[in-house]
């Protein structure tokens, strides 16, 4: 009896512990980065599609007077030049041999990573 009683206390807590546990869905599994992909359908914009990711994602740390990791971005030449030499995309993409972007932040969705990949393979245009 003596015994039976701390370990009847011992299973109620951790069935209590263990039933307080949930998770968001839609925090673990966002639309966003599975869900249907439209925005890449025709022409990118640079100005109305490409800016505003790279302004949510990457000016915050790639802009300046000291752009971090030496990477400038911030006008449509230096965008241009990045997305030239493929670290954008490897980045964005987290692909091997990358090093993965953002780095304080979530992934982009991979919507978002196909809208920058297209605009890069169409010639990056300033439009």
């Amino acid at each position: 009896m003596k015994t039976a009683i701390p370990v009847s206390i011992f299973v109620v807590c951790i069935l209590l512990i263990s039933s307080c546990y949930y998770d968001k869905e839609e925090l673990l599994y966002p639309a966003s980065l599975s869900g249907p992909c439209t925005d890449t359908a025709g022409a990118v914009s640079y100005s109305q599609k490409v800016v505003p990711l790279f302004q949510q994602y990457c000016y915050g740390c790639h802009s300046g007077n000291f752009p971090s990791g030496n990477i400038a971005m911030g006008t449509y030449q230096t965008d241009r030049a990045i997305g030239q030499n493929g670290k954008l995309y490897g980045s964005i993409a987290h692909s091997p041999g990358y090093s993965p972007m953002p780095k304080a932040s979530n992934k982009m969705s991979n919507c978002q990573v196909a809208l920058i990949k297209k605009w890069i393979d169409s010639g990056m245009l300033n439009n």
